[in-house]
């Protein structure tokens, strides 16, 4: 199973901060990945600047090297980080699945708002994170693989479907 992490990150001066308060400052707490999802070695883990991990990252390239073709994708920000992930990925023609139990958002409407949109414009379908199935491809992950503040992303590839952390934000 290939696992990437995407980590919102920012410097100062960033223009987002215009937008939402200053958050996530490259080598401060608030940046860091929380200890109950750290990387392991062979695990990738991607700075992004903006909502969408595929902006000015190299997942689109590492998704196609291993063949992916579904993204299980959940996190926080459901209207936003992963909204727009999710339709990016969704243009790019991949497959999008949202655990509805499994993202967050500020305020109810925001993610059911969310939700629509990923079943009626990006033809994405929402379920529960206990209905995602994985077929073995590795020894088993020891470390939670949903949890709260982390964006997940799942791959099919050769017939395995396997959950890959998009973000830890």
């Amino acid at each position: 199973m290939h696992v990437v992490y995407s980590q919102d990150s920012h410097q100062p001066g960033d223009r987002e901060w215009t937008v939402w308060p200053e958050h996530c400052r490259e080598g401060t707490w608030g940046w860091e990945i929380v200890a109950e999802l750290q990387p392991r070695a062979d695990d990738a883990v991607l700075r992004k600047t903006r909502y969408d991990v595929f902006h000015g990252t190299p997942l689109d390239d590492l998704l196609q090297r291993w063949g992916v073709d579904t993204l299980v994708i959940c996190g926080t920000g459901a209207n936003i980080c992963v909204h727009y992930t999710a339709a990016t990925a969704a243009l790019r023609w991949y497959a999008v699945v949202i655990p509805r139990d499994a993202i967050s958002a500020l305020e109810p409407f925001d993610l059911e708002a969310s939700l629509r949109q990923t079943t009626f414009v990006l033809s994405g379908h929402v379920t529960m994170a206990s209905r995602i199935r994985t077929l073995p491809c590795e020894p088993p992950r020891t470390q939670p693989l949903v949890a709260e503040g982390a964006d997940l992303v799942g791959s099919r590839a050769g017939g395995r479907t396997s959950l890959v952390p998009a973000g830890a934000a």
